[in-house]
């Protein structure tokens, strides 16, 4: 019996929270130009919309009606938002895990041209290094 209140009262709040947010996503979406059906019923453009004072002003037809930012029941066709130019935004120079530095590859550069070493000797060196699976990778000379 217990738990049957307590799943009532569960639900009861988890609802509560959907209605809240859909309300909320409501009113982040009263902007001009976007069309809405007022609570009565009547369909109109959004002119302007007063934050401080609760109240949207509402083109329908010829006529402007000023209500109360709650009357707006539903939005019809959302505003058309437009796009910010994102110049202002930094970009993102983090490196990705793994990936080398510039610094490093300048250090890299200078450390190989500081010490010249000859060509062949790291080919052979390099084919004689196991690879990745443990393996000695095969020479060029066959036997």
């Amino acid at each position: 019996m217990f738990a049957l209140i307590a799943v009532l009262v569960i639900f009861m709040f988890r609802n509560g929270k959907k209605r809240q947010k859909a309300m909320q996503e409501l009113q982040d979406g009263l902007r001009p130009g976007a069309e809405v059906m007022l609570q009565s019923g009547i369909y109109g453009t959004i002119e302007s919309v007063d934050a401080e004072e609760n109240r949207v002003t509402v083109h329908s037809g010829t006529s402007s009606l000023v209500v109360h930012r709650n009357a707006v029941g539903q939005i019809i066709s959302p505003a058309e938002t437009v796009a910010e130019p994102a110049a202002d935004i930094a970009p993102d120079d983090d490196p990705e895990f793994g990936e080398r530095v510039a610094e490093d590859a300048a250090a890299q550069a200078s450390a190989q041209s500081d010490a010249p070493e000859a060509p062949a000797a790291e080919a052979a060196a390099d084919e004689a290094a196991p690879g990745a699976d443990g393996d000695v990778k095969p020479s060029g000379d066959k036997a």
